[in-house]
Parts: C-alpha cells; sequence; structure tokens
C-alpha cells in the first residue's frame, strides 16, 4: 500500500468526508449520534448485530429528545438519522476519509481493528483510536502508515462533553493533527493537543483520584454516601467519585489504572483491590446494574437502596440540647462560622485574644449580613436579630455559658492544644469541644483536655455561610454522644455532615490535594501547560475549577503545607510535594494574595 500524501491545510476539512465509527458501545454510539446532527456522513460498524441495532435505537431516541425538546425540528432529524449507516462488516469503513475506533479497552482487540482497516481504507484515510488508556504509539506503530495514526479522545457523554483530546504521537504527521483538530472545532468541541502518555491530561488526573476514593473506601474510612457528598459538597464536583465510578464503568477503571501504573509506576495508580474484585464479579457500574452502588436495572442511572444504604430518618438526637455555641477565633473562618450558627437561630458568643479584634470580627459579620440583604436572601428584620445573638467577647471566660464551643483559631498544633487546655478549665462538664482543623490530628487537641471523649472535629469548608459540607471527625476515644450532638447541630445550621476518622486529610482534603500535587507534576514536566490542564479539568471531569486556578485562590503555600502533613501521615512517595509547588512558595509566589502564583493576578 502506498504511503500517503500530506494533507494541505486548505484540504483538511473537506478530505476527511465521510467518518467511520467502529465499536458501538455507548461511547461509540455517541460519537456516531455527534457526528451525524453536526452534517457528517456516518458509517456505524460493530461485529455484533445486536450493538447495531442497539446503537441506531440510541441516535433514534436522542434525536427525538432533541426535537420535543425543541432544540432542532422533525425536518432535520430524519436529515440527521438519513446521514447514519450501519454494518457487521470492517469493509464498510472502505471510503471514509476518517475512522474513529472505540473497541473495547484491549491491546489484542484494538491491534486486530487497526489490522483490518489497514487492508480495507485508503492510504489518506486517518485512523484515531479513542482509548483513553493505551499507547498511541504503539498502535500505531504496528499500523501500514503510522504517520496516519493518532487519538481522538471524546468524554462521556460525547454529545454533551466539550473536551476532545487530539494525541499525537512521535510517528503522526502534522496534517492528521490538523485535520482531526479541525473536525472537532466543527463538532463544537474544545481541542487539547496532548502528548501520548496513559491517561492523557483529564484522565491522568481524574483516575488517580478516583482510585484514592475507591481505596478510601475499601479501607472503610468512610462510607459510600459519604465519600461522595463530601467531594460533591466540599469541592462542587458534579458527581461524587464513587457514582462517578460506576457511570465510567469499574471495568475501565480498572484497565486505566493498569495502564498508568505500568507507565508510571506510581502506587497511587495502582488499581485499588476493590477495583479487581468488582470487575471479576462483572459489577461494572451502571451498566451492569451494580457497583459501589445498585441501580434500578442495568443501564439505568437511578441508585436503589441496598445493604449498604444507611436508614432513612432524622439525625439521632441523643447528645443534650444546644441553646448557646461558643466560637473562639477572630479570623475568616471564625466569622463565617459565628456567622453561620447566629443566623440559625443560636446565641453565639465570638471569643478572641482581645475584645477589639472580637469586635471587628463581628463588623466583618455585619457587613455579610448587609451583602445579604441588599442581595434579597435576608431581610432587614432578620439582619438585626442575627446581630443581636452575636456576642464580642475579649477572653474565653464567657464560654462558662455555652453548651458547643468551636475553636477556629490559627492552624497550629501548639497553639490550639493550648486553647482546648484553656476550654476544658472554662466550659461545664457535657459540653463538647470541637475543632476546625482542617490537618491536624484531633486526637491530640483530645488529649489536650480531661475530657478527650468530649472531644470532635467539626471541619467547615470557606466560605462556611456558603458551603453546605462539614466533615464531623471522631477519634478512637470521642463518645457517641459528642457524635449524636454534633450531627444533630449540623442539621440544625442546615448543614450536610459527614462522618470519617481521625486521619490526614479527613476526606477532602486527602483526594483533592494529590490530585493538585500531580497536576503541577504535569506541568513541571512541560507534559502540558496550566491553562490546557484547566481547560481539561473544566471540560473534560466537570470541576467548576482547573486545578491551577483552585491553587491560587487556595494559596500555594496553604496547599503545599497540606500536602507535607499528607506525605508524613502516609509516607507514600507519590504524595511528596512537586518541587516545582516548593520553589514557587520559596520565592514568595503564593497566588491570588501575594499577586502571583501559577499566573499574575492583580494585587489587592
Amino acid at each position: 500500500m502506498d504511503r500517503p500524501s500530506p494533507l494541505s491545510p486548505s484540504s483538511r476539512v473537506s478530505a476527511i468526508g465521510t467518518v467511520a465509527v467502529v465499536g458501538l458501545g455507548t461511547m461509540g454510539t455517541g460519537i456516531a449520534e455527534l457526528l451525524v446532527c453536526a452534517g457528517h456522513e456516518v458509517i456505524g460498524i460493530d461485529i455484533d448485530p445486536a450493538a447495531v441495532g442497539r446503537a441506531r435505537t440510541a441516535v433514534e431516541a436522542a434525536t427525538a429528545r432533541s426535537v420535543r425538546r425543541g432544540r432542532t425540528s422533525e425536518r432535520e432529524r430524519g436529515a440527521a438519522l438519513s446521514r447514519l449507516r450501519t454494518s457487521t462488516e470492517i469493509g464498510a469503513a472502505a471510503d471514509a476519509g476518517l475512522v474513529i475506533e472505540v473497541a473495547p479497552e484491549s491491546y489484542a482487540v484494538k491491534r486486530e481493528v487497526f489490522r483490518q482497516l489497514d487492508a480495507v481504507v485508503r492510504p489518506d484515510t486517518i485512523l484515531a483510536t479513542g482509548t483513553n488508556a493505551l499507547s498511541v504509539t504503539r498502535l500505531a506503530s504496528e499500523s501500514a502508515h503510522p504517520e496516519r495514526v493518532l487519538g481522538l479522545h471524546f468524554f462521556h457523554p460525547a454529545p454533551a462533553m466539550k473536551l476532545v483530546e487530539v494525541v499525537s504521537s512521535v510517528l503522526t504527521s502534522p496534517a492528521a493533527v490538523g485535520a482531526a483538530t479541525d473536525l472537532a472545532i466543527g463538532l463544537g468541541k474544545e481541542p487539547v493537543a496532548v502528548g501520548d502518555r496513559p491517561g492523557f491530561v483529564a484522565d491522568g488526573l481524574l483516575f488517580g483520584y478516583l482510585n484514592q476514593a475507591a481505596a478510601m473506601y475499601e479501607s472503610r474510612y468512610a462510607s459510600r454516601e459519604d465519600i461522595d457528598a463530601a467531594m460533591r459538597l466540599g469541592c462542587g464536583l458534579p458527581m461524587g467519585p464513587l457514582a462517578l465510578l460506576d457511570l465510567i464503568g469499574v471495568d475501565t477503571a480498572h484497565t486505566v489504572l493498569e495502564a498508568m501504573y505500568a507507565s508510571s509506576q506510581d502506587r497511587l495508580h495502582a488499581p485499588a483491590p476493590v477495583l479487581g474484585q468488582l470487575t471479576q464479579a462483572g459489577l461494572t457500574g451502571r451498566k451492569a446494574g451494580r457497583g459501589f452502588y445498585s441501580y434500578a436495572a442495568p443501564g439505568s442511572g437511578e441508585t436503589v437502596p441496598d445493604a449498604l444504604t444507611p436508614p432513612p430518618g432524622p439525625e439521632p438526637g441523643d447528645g443534650p440540647p444546644v441553646r448557646a455555641v461558643g466560637v473562639a477565633g477572630s479570623g475568616t473562618m471564625a466569622s463565617g462560622i459565628a456567622e453561620v450558627f447566629a443566623r440559625s437561630g443560636f446565641e453565639v458568643v465570638l471569643a478572641a485574644r482581645s475584645t477589639g479584634k472580637a469586635e471587628a470580627a463581628v463588623e466583618r459579620i455585619a457587613a455579610s449580613l448587609e451583602r445579604a440583604v441588599r442581595r434579597g436572601r435576608m431581610t432587614a428584620e432578620e439582619r438585626e436579630s442575627t446581630l443581636a445573638r452575636l456576642s464580642p467577647a475579649g477572653s474565653y471566660e464567657r464560654f462558662a455559658e455555652v453548651d458547643l464551643a468551636v475553636e477556629a483559631v490559627a492552624e497550629d498544633l501548639e497553639v490550639k492544644r493550648e486553647l482546648f487546655a484553656v476550654l476544658d478549665e472554662v466550659c461545664r462538664p457535657g459540653v463538647v469541644l470541637a475543632t476546625t482543623t482542617s490537618s491536624l490530628p484531633v486526637i491530640a487537641l483530645a488529649r489536650a483536655t480531661r475530657r478527650p471523649e468530649a472531644v470532635v472535629g467539626m471541619h467547615f469548608f470557606n466560605p462556611a455561610p456558603a458551603m453546605r459540607l462539614v466533615e464531623v471527625v471522631r477519634t478512637v476515644l470521642t463518645g457517641d454522644e459528642a457524635h449524636a450532638t454534633v450531627r444533630s447541630v449540623c442539621g440544625a445550621i442546615r448543614k450536610h455532615p459527614v462522618d470519617c476518622g481521625d486521619r490526614a486529610g479527613f476526606i477532602v482534603n486527602a483526594l483533592l490535594f494529590p490530585y493538585l500535587n500531580n497536576a503541577v507534576k504535569m506541568v513541571q514536566e512541560h507534559y502540558a501547560s496550566p491553562d490546557e490542564i484547566d481547560l481539561a479539568m473544566r471540560l473534560g471531569g466537570g470541576y467548576p475549577m482547573g486545578p491551577f486556578e483552585l491553587l491560587d485562590v487556595v494559596g500555594l503555600d496553604v496547599s503545599l503545607a497540606i500536602e507535607r502533613v499528607l506525605h508524613r501521615a502516609f509516607r507514600d512517595p507519590g504524595l511528596a510535594p512537586a518541587p516545582l509547588l516548593e520553589h514557587l512558595v520559596a520565592a514568595g509566589c503564593l497566588g491570588r494574595k501575594s499577586g502571583r502564583g501559577f499566573r499574575e493576578h492583580a494585587r489587592r
């Protein structure tokens, strides 16, 4: 077979012509639907006649929904369906200008598909693999024309997700990359050019995070519901990690992670054993009707109760009633927490090291409440009644009258230990002492008191008035009564509590900061830029902010401190902070607060 002539930039789009999609599973069907709706002639190919039938039915149903929702006309739907042809023979791809292979994630299967395509397609036909785990270079090297092979990694569901990763090997011609990029743009997608490594950008970051969540669940550190709720409410993600694994397919995740581990040898990429166990049992997620959760039917997204589902009903009310709350601290977090309690009807003593600091914190709360009034979120009368429930104090002696004491001072172990010793002296017997620490061991604070059974973690997220999540952290000494009191209070202030044990990072930070660290490593290794990575995670992962946007908001110094805590606690080399992050912090590039982090920012 002759080698192809390079595609000229002016002929990229017209040279593609008909597109063949080989493999009509969920992803292949979605890509076929996307292409026909964009005006392309499409040949859908699968060796399984049943898969071919399901694909056509799915495209018909999807386009019918589009008509019902007023997004397209019946005439346009008919035209789109007329552009879709199907076949069970690979030879049907003979006249295609582009073939997108979406066969199962197996080298043997994909290699055989590419071998058969080499025998039937034109020399200038571009061959794209939809893999997100296997080496594009390896597939290309076994092709008769390796320069025309690349990766086109769509995200599920393909018609809706904006990101497409265009993956080049060292053998791929620029003309093939240009044609594939133009196709993606023509489909209304955002193409990101990436090199060939397992997981590419989005999945390379996403699957490490999903793997850690699976390991966290497997260790019984937290329930599946609490892990998922923590990441949705604490990070603003559209879906929790275990629910997302069920959507992607547990077997797919296992395959991707195996490929990532083979490349990186990073233990964080070694698939959690539970992924292999579920895969071997056929419990592969939504498509099987059961994975981490149980579903109404195979393919359904409706979860149904099973043996692991927590019983419905209100939180247990075994703890003593709480009417007055003491908040220790005067910073942003303390002010936000005091505001939350006061707005929920609690009498609040806001105590700091001086009366002036406490009064300044109350003034900040007053300004926050005034903004809420201007935005129509509360009335002027509600503002005044909330302020009336706030009492500033220059010492902790006033905590003698509270039912719950919440510490929100500097994230310094000795400072907090000294404060807990004071609270132990001041507060009545039976009063729960809660810490809002995000990284320090709660047990160390409990041991500073004579009531370790009454000490619990109550980790709010910033800004406390807006964020719904509270991580409720039990030590090995925390009593049931203290735990029940804090969970009951969370309900009263309209927060969602999730239970976890007393270990570094709790749930959210233990999953979030390794992901951020891995993003920094990608930049450090010159694999992708911060802009490309942020775009990939916003569009491909549904994240509200890309990792570098988030790092600059959180503060690079804060992030580095948390990553050091995680590294010391778990002693995993993969958790060691990226040197690039350490260098930026040493240079004073701390993010928005310093005017420069991974990007330049206007100084405030």
